[in-house]
């Protein structure tokens, strides 16, 4: 079982920012920015096109509203969705909001936030959803 099932089935804590039947979005506790969201299938597949075909579709229907309230939350010239997925074995979505291609690479310093900090990103993204 991955980390993102444990988180998933409230084993393991998270914030989260919103839930279905078949995917789980929070916040990554590792940002590159304020408001980096994850957005995980609840099956357990390694790679994002191995994602059944149906699944991919919903991620999308699923992943864009999460989006608008990132860019909502946070000033930003766009939000970037990403599918690195090298860290967990578990296909997922990486929800950034940038305002350079910089603000993007896995390269720069995480932020360290506060677990108040955090409880404030997903309350506000929350409420712009």
């Amino acid at each position: 079982m991955t980390i993102f099932s444990k988180i998933i089935k409230g084993e393991i804590p998270s914030y989260k920012i919103a839930e279905s039947d078949k995917f789980y979005a929070f916040l990554d506790i590792f940002p590159l920015q304020k408001g980096h969201t994850l957005v995980v299938p609840k099956i357990e597949i390694d790679k994002i096109f191995d994602v059944p075909d149906d699944y991919l579709k919903e991620l999308m229907e699923f992943t864009k509203p999460i989006a608008k309230a990132i860019e909502a939350s946070f000033p930003c010239n766009r939000v970037s969705m990403l599918t690195v997925g090298l860290e967990v074995p578990h296909a997922h979505l990486h929800l950034i909001p940038i305002n350079a291609a910089d603000d993007i690479n896995f390269a720069n310093p995480k932020l360290q936030l506060t677990a108040e900090e955090f409880k404030q990103i997903q309350e506000l993204i929350i409420e712009n959803l």
